[in-house]
Parts: structure tokens; C-alpha cells; sequence
């Protein structure tokens, strides 16, 4: 089994992100995205959710416009214990070169440290996460960012 770190460059092939750095939370069970501007709508007899993502941390003049389908409404607790109703959507997700579709809730993460958060139901079977390590998987191919 592949072995990643607690945090780790990854893309979002469905929504063109050749990178978006990602914390990997094995303590969260569900993946959040870094969305704002979220507006749901319908097209073609199907809920759908438009949204921006700003793929960079404190780097708001960037904005990657997306659309998705609207699987489902749901109910999370943040680690503050605030709850929120979030859209949830699928989207593609690439590390290490293996690629899957997992779903994603959607929020503003603008004050956390990482766009992206992937919960161990998206992770599960498919790597270990060693968690005294960071960027195990090297940078996506592609990635034009030398940030971290």
C-alpha cells in the first residue's frame, strides 16, 4: 500500500487544479473543499451547485470558477463544534499518480491553514498515512506553484 504524509500536494482533475496542497485527516470522516461563492441552481432537470475555489492560501485573486452536481445536503460539525448545512459534490481527486472520485462538502476554509481536508472515508484502502512525514508524494505533475 502507498504511503503518503500528514500533508500532501494533490490535483483536482474535474476542476483543472494542478495543485491545491491538502491536509490528509484521518481524525475527519468526510473531505471538505475551500468553495466560495457557492449558488445552487438547476440545469437540465438536475440540482447543481456553482462555486469559486481559490486553490492557494492568501491568494483570494486566483478564483477557479467550477460547477458540480448536488449530491446531497449534509449536516457537519467543525472541530469548533459549530454546525453547518454544506453542499456536497463529486470531484476527482489525483495523488501519487492514482486518481479516484470521492465526495466533497463544501465551505469557506479562508481562515484554515489548508483548502483542502481529505477524511479517512475518502482515504481509506487506498493509502497509510504516516503522520510524522509531509509531502511523501512529491508534486503533482504539471504543478507551475513552487510554494508551500
Amino acid at each position: 500500500m502507498w504511503v503518503i504524509g500528514w500533508r500532501e500536494w494533490i490535483s483536482m482533475p474535474d476542476l483543472e487544479i494542478d495543485e491545491i496542497k491538502a491536509k490528509i485527516d484521518t481524525g475527519a470522516r468526510s473531505s471538505v473543499l475551500h468553495a466560495v461563492n457557492i449558488e445552487r441552481f438547476r440545469s437540465r432537470g438536475r440540482d447543481m451547485v456553482h462555486f469559486d475555489v481559490h486553490p492557494h492560501q492568501n491568494d483570494a485573486a486566483k478564483a477557479v470558477p467550477a460547477e458540480a452536481e448536488l449530491i446531497e445536503e449534509r449536516k457537519v460539525k467543525s472541530s469548533t463544534g459549530h454546525v453547518e448545512v454544506r453542499p456536497v459534490v463529486l470531484i476527482s481527486v489525483r495523488i501519487r499518480g492514482r486518481q479516484w472520485t470521492t465526495d466533497f462538502t463544501l465551505t469557506s476554509r479562508s481562515d484554515m491553514g489548508f483548502r483542502v481536508l481529505l477524511g479517512r472515508r475518502s482515504l481509506s484502502g487506498r493509502f497509510l498515512v504516516d503522520t510524522k512525514r509531509s509531502f511523501v508524494a512529491g508534486r503533482p505533475p504539471g504543478a507551475s506553484r513552487p510554494k508551500r
